[in-house]
């Protein structure tokens, strides 16, 4: 039912996504549907606390850097994949308010689980002590949402590379102590 959701929004975009439309599309009859999910909002909310609670780790290089490079790359790979799932569910949460709250609680869980670089780095003496980790990725990864969601620019591999460098360096120098 949730793969049904993601390829009507990718395929056709919000305004043709409908309980009706997921129904046909995923071939459940839609009181099935409308009985459990109730409307749009509701699926939308599922399919992003389905992804809020996959495996993923961040990933673990031996440095701030790296890992801050690394997170960014999975995030341009997720920003520019074909089809574009990712940015359909962030442009679908503006237009639902349960898409928009199970994004906010997809994103302070990445947020969660992506402290521990933070914890590392100040472990390994590249941070200073009680460096704000959400503060900390959000200037690492702000610039790829800016470029790419945003201006719907095509922005490279480089892009991802020099904001996570700049956000390193940024929190050596304590600009993201609390």
């Amino acid at each position: 039912m949730l793969d049904a959701v993601l390829a009507q929004l990718v395929e056709y975009g919000y305004d043709a996504l409908s309980v009706d439309a997921v129904a046909d599309r995923s071939g459940v009859h839609r009181t099935t549907v409308y009985r459990r999910w109730r409307d749009v909002g509701g699926l939308l909310a599922d399919v992003l606390a389905e992804a809020t609670g996959d495996g993923w780790h961040p990933p673990d290089t031996g440095s701030l850097d790296g890992d801050l490079v690394a997170v960014n790359r999975e995030i341009h790979a997720a920003l520019t994949a074909d089809p574009p799932v990712t940015a359909a569910l962030i442009a679908a949460s503006f237009r639902s308010g349960p898409a928009a709250d199970a994004l906010r609680g997809f994103w302070a869980d990445r947020y969660d689980r992506c402290a521990v670089i933070v914890r590392r780095a100040a472990e390994r003496g590249e941070t200073p002590a009680h460096t704000d980790p959400r503060q900390l990725l959000v200037a690492a990864t702000a610039p790829l949402y800016h470029e790419i969601v945003l201006l719907r620019s095509p922005a490279s591999l480089d892009l991802a590379d020099q904001a996570a460098r700049a956000a390193a360096t940024a929190a050596r120098a304590g600009a993201f102590v609390d």
